[in-house]
């Protein structure tokens, strides 16, 4: 299928993976995620996607991970969490850490699915329910990482049915070489990967 045809807006939602002050923004604790993802402009070029979207009437929404003051329902025992067993008070919910990364919104017409548990954004949240009553037929994922969390959103939104197209200055991860080759070698065989201003180009040539 065409590109244009894979992102008509009313079937659309583009998607922000994990892209939050805490994570890789501004008091990000992996200082080598915030670097990447400073490096390849994502904040930036996500921003243009996004309100792109929003101006031609796809969907844009936020998978964010968040924690409770007791940990409930986090797999604490995760090397991933390291940061947090050292920290009680990241990432907790409601918190700036919390945040997306201020140039992205969120706006008062995106989508917000917060989850506790698990590395990826359809296990343990209600992001399929949501995208299923706006019957959202493909996902164009924006966020971090190339390590884990972009790969397993791939893999998820495959197996539950959906389109995928990853736009590839939108994600970030590290080493950049490795990064570069979950790019090329893994998400081509399960997804499209294209850039932010050839997906915009679909919309603004209509």
């Amino acid at each position: 299928m065409e590109l244009s045809a894979l992102v008509a807006p009313a079937k659309t939602a583009v998607l922000t993976m994990e892209l939050q002050r805490g994570i890789c923004g501004d008091s990000a604790l992996f200082r080598q995620l915030r670097d990447a993802v400073a490096a390849a402009g994502v904040e930036e070029n996500t921003a243009q996607l996004l309100n792109a979207a929003r101006a031609t009437g796809a969907t844009v929404g936020h998978c964010v991970f968040t924690m409770t003051e007791s940990r409930e329902g986090t797999r604490m025992d995760l090397p991933l969490m390291s940061a947090a067993r050292k920290d009680p008070n990241y990432l907790l919910q409601g918190s700036e850490q919390a945040q997306v990364l201020p140039m992205l919104g969120p706006h008062p017409t995106d989508l917000i699915s917060e989850r506790h548990a698990s590395v990826t954004p359809f296990t343990g949240s209600d992001l399929h329910q949501q995208l299923s009553k706006r019957d959202i037929e493909t996902v164009v994922i924006c966020g971090v990482s190339l390590n884990v969390g972009v790969p397993g959103m791939t893999i998820e939104a495959v197996n539950l049915g959906y389109n995928v197209v990853v736009a590839r200055d939108c994600v970030a991860g590290f080493p950049e070489d490795y990064a570069q080759g979950v790019l090329v070698n893994m998400l081509p065989s399960m997804s499209t990967v294209s850039d932010s201003q050839t997906i915009i180009s679909c919309w603004t040539s209509r």
